[in-house]
């Protein structure tokens, strides 16, 4: 075998390690975080950089809308602090919503990796902590300053010693000080695995430096990454995508150009920033909307800074993608998490027959607490204070060749909580938690199915629960190439009264919280698909005999 293949495979095999070096990076911070949603549903990312701050590998464990931002989100931390001044031992730390993952929830945290003296990489993570003080998990807010603290970019250990002061002034606005420390800790030390472990692959294959291996992902993964674009038609195409919104709907525009190898987003004309914190920032915007271009166009070529330069993004300052200081945005997601879909329905058109039907997109977060401050005293004296997190997950969208995932969350990835962890941390048990029937967009192929969640206090007193993040109540999930639109979303109390608004509700005593949420469209004519595929269906459940004969003209 020549020198060259055997230089080749050595390459392959190093950049297959680091990349394993990542993942044990983001499996320590899934097994030692505190937080429910990060070491139950996964809500986190792990990544390694270059001396220059290039994300050049991810953890397969993790959100687009963490790893993406994150890829810029290192470069900020070097304005504040150039790497001449960073020694070992040091770790650095923010959660700026512009200049990190686009919320306050979200702690990015940041360590060089030194070899002997010398400066050779950065290891790089973030997940969600359960309050940062503020409204809370809630769009009720009208600036960020009225979400929580801010914490700019600073040093969270000197040289090996943990700044005990700023953890001081993170846990004394906190509501949740216990578990946020023990995440913000485990960031600390998934970052020192990560670093551990590439010290390790160094020394092993005796390198000094990781450039040799960074510059050849990099330049590879662009190579890739160009070469589908180039394999795509050259064209314009447009798309509008309705949302509920907060105190009025919103449309989404988008516009897909591909022209001489290079492909560009353009959200221009999309509606004006919310007085409510459901803005997605710029950071997060691109991180979900390349995300959808990449998944259709190059999902084979690795995810890395070389492969993501590749697509262009243009929003306008002071709308809802693009929401200048200090516009609130706690529940960025409702509007990030639907950008797959915003863009999802230009290629359509530019690959017609090849694009999934919409999905239910942005995940429910079901933030649950005791009543305790928004009832009379009376009605809380005797109940346990208490504030939980669960995850509600709708359907994804109907595929060419394939029906849409039940209960997925898509585009973000991550799972749910299982209902014996909520139950064991609060007084609240879940009643229902099933399938919908007839809630998945009719299709030749048709869309995932959704779920019925049914929530109660076994204490008599009320509880209040943040529809901050509910959406598709009004607009549902479309359908593509002749498919039907997945079922609305519905958010009530069991007693029957609708839930009117992304705001914080009460569950009076003795009452409960129902949410249905929204199922996945379907793909293609409903009259295709097959009569096999139809009786499966009736038979377990998925769709009841009145919406077979309905939809797919079929009476058992």
């Amino acid at each position: 075998m020549s020198k060259s293949a055997l230089d080749a495979i050595r390459t392959q095999v190093m950049w297959n390690r680091l990349i394993a070096v990542v993942e044990e990076q983001a499996q320590s911070l899934l097994r030692t975080a505190f937080g429910t949603i990060t070491r139950e549903a996964g809500d986190l990312s792990a990544g390694v950089y270059n001396a220059e701050g290039h994300m050049i590998a991810q953890a397969m464990t993790g959100t687009p809308g963490h790893v993406n931002t994150m890829a810029t989100a290192v470069g900020h931390f070097f304005k504040h602090y150039p790497q001449s001044t960073m020694k070992p031992g040091d770790v650095y730390v923010t959660n700026d919503p512009w200049l990190g993952t686009g919320h306050l929830f979200d702690y990015v945290m940041m360590t060089p990796v030194f070899l002997g003296k010398k400066l050779v990489a950065f290891f790089a993570s973030t997940c969600h902590v359960i309050d940062v003080g503020g409204v809370g998990m809630s769009a009720k807010a009208n600036s960020s300053y009225e979400e929580g603290t801010l914490i700019p970019h600073l040093k969270m250990r000197k040289e090996g010693k943990i700044n005990e002061e700023l953890l001081a002034v993170i846990l004394a606005n906190s509501r949740n000080p216990v578990e946020v420390r023990g995440d913000l800790l485990s960031l600390v030390s998934a970052n020192d695995t990560g670093t551990r472990r590439l010290i390790e692959m160094m020394t092993e294959f005796k390198l000094t430096s990781l450039e040799p291996l960074a510059q050849h992902i990099l330049t590879t993964s662009e190579k890739g990454a160009r070469e589908a674009i180039k394999a795509m038609p050259e064209g314009e195409w447009s798309y509008e995508m309705p949302l509920d919104g907060y105190e009025g709907p919103i449309t989404i525009k988008s516009k897909l150009t591909i022209k001489n190898g290079k492909i560009t987003i353009d959200f221009t004309g999309t509606s004006a920033a919310s007085i409510f914190g459901i803005n997605s920032p710029r950071t997060y915007t691109h991180a979900y909307s390349v995300f959808g271009l990449k998944a259709v166009i190059a999902p084979h070529v690795p995810n890395n800074i070389g492969s993501l330069s590749c697509f262009d993004l243009v929003t306008e300052p002071g709308t809802c993608v693009d929401p200048i200081r200090p516009s609130p945005v706690t529940a960025r997601h409702v509007i990030g998490q639907m950008l797959a879909d915003a863009v999802f329905g230009c290629l359509a058109q530019a690959l017609p027959g090849k694009v999934q039907a919409e999905s239910a997109g942005s995940i429910w977060i079901l933030g649950l607490n005791s009543a305790h401050g928004r009832v009379p005293a009376h009605e809380t004296a005797k109940a346990k204070e208490f504030g939980v997190i669960s995850i509600a997950l709708g359907g994804i969208g109907g595929r060419p060749g394939k029906d849409g995932l039940a209960t997925t969350a898509f585009p973000s990835g991550i799972g749910a909580i299982p209902i014996e962890v909520t139950e064991n941390q609060c007084p609240l048990y879940f009643k229902r938690k099933e399938y919908l029937t007839d809630s998945a967009g009719a299709g030749e192929w048709r869309g995932g199915l959704s779920q019925t969640i049914e929530i109660a206090n076994r204490e008599k007193a009320p509880f209040t629960i943040s529809a901050a993040t509910f959406d598709r109540i009004k607009y549902p999930a479309k359908g593509r190439d002749g498919g039907g639109p997945g079922v609305k979303g519905v958010a009530r109390l069991g007693s029957g009264k609708a839930i009117p608004d992304k705001g914080i509700h009460v569950i009076p005593t003795g009452d409960s919280l129902v949410v249905e949420l929204p199922g996945g469209g379907g793909f293609g004519d409903a009259q295709k698909r097959s009569r096999a595929l139809v009786e499966a269906d009736v038979k377990s459940g998925v769709v009841s005999p009145e919406a077979a004969e309905r939809d797919y003209f079929f009476a058992g």
